[in-house]
């Protein structure tokens, strides 16, 4: 313990400590306090960035496109919006992704623990898409109608005008952003029927809907490889969108949303640097690449 202490101290190691070691353990010694020296210094050109696994890919992207990525290692983890959030207000993550926008008592938190507000930026926008397989008669539902199905009132196609068959319902983890931005918007905060199977990622979702002639799940619109994606209508009177780059960009689609960076604080140094090379035509060139869509960069100006 006192090996530890001095050296998290970052002092040197007087000679006398080791008096009574032999020259093999003197010699581990020596070596664990260099490791822990090291350790103990902060890696001011790593970034972390963790939280929504709908943006993930387009995270990876990024770091990967980056002109200045030989200068900073970059940690790039999912496991939902919520995850990303509570590393951010715990202090192991540099930048939180984020498919929702940040909850009043998270802010709350957040001045608790940091004495901030935090900082926003908007980084990308993206539409969620309601999916059903390939082989489905449906094409259209209004808000309604999936409302209905998601919370158990609609329990068959056939009060559809499809099939005589049960819907089988699948949905996001309920520590995902998708799967509270859904929730809120389509739902209007009802709860999700006892019945619905939730999944953890889009790609498990997508892959059950595609295996699934009778299910029907959400996620982001950027992902629809092999899956039907049904266009939807505000009221049975409304037009009908399908998610498209025109559709979300004017939000004449109606469950758009915008995809979130949160910090802690304002950006500083490669991490500043980083964001700011994010929100330029050619970082927002690879949000089209990932099948997202770009912010208005005005927006940032």
């Amino acid at each position: 313990m006192l090996v530890i202490y001095i050296c998290t101290q970052n002092e040197k190691l007087p000679l006398s400590l080791f008096r009574h070691f032999s020259v093999k353990y003197t010699f581990l010694l020596l070596i664990l306090s260099l490791l822990l020296v090291n350790c103990s210094q902060p890696n001011e050109n790593r970034i972390t960035i963790k939280g929504s696994d709908t943006m993930v890919m387009l995270v990876q992207l990024w770091t990967e496109f980056y002109p200045n990525k030989s200068a900073v290692q970059f940690q790039v983890t999912g496991g939902g919006s919520g995850v990303g959030i509570a590393a951010l207000l715990n202090a192991t993550t540099d930048i939180c992704s984020a498919s929702r926008p940040i909850k009043k008592k998270e802010i709350t938190k957040l001045n608790e623990l940091h004495q901030t507000s935090g900082v926003e930026v908007r980084v990308a926008t993206d539409g969620i898409a309601v999916y059903v397989h390939k082989d489905n008669p449906i094409k259209k539902l209004t808000i309604k109608q999936v409302e209905k199905i998601f919370i158990g009132e609609i329990t068959s196609w056939k009060e559809l005008g499809g099939p005589d068959e049960p819907i089988i319902l699948y949905s996001r983890e309920n520590s995902s952003g998708t799967y509270e931005f859904f929730k809120e918007k389509v739902l209007q905060k009802k709860d999700f029927a006892a019945n619905a199977q939730n999944l953890v990622g889009t790609s498990a979702l997508i892959s059950a809907v595609s295996k699934d002639p009778y299910g029907i799940g959400f996620s982001s619109a950027a992902f629809s490889e092999g899956i039907s994606v049904v266009a939807l209508a505000e009221s049975d009177t409304s037009q009908y969108y399908l998610p498209t780059k025109e559709t979300i960009g004017n939000a004449t689609y109606p469950v758009s949303r915008f995809l979130f960076f949160y910090l802690r604080e304002d950006p500083k140094g490669e991490t500043k640097k980083f964001i700011d090379w994010i929100l330029t035509p050619q970082g927002q060139s690879i949000v089209n690449k990932a099948g997202y869509y770009p912010v208005k960069l005005k927006e940032h100006e």
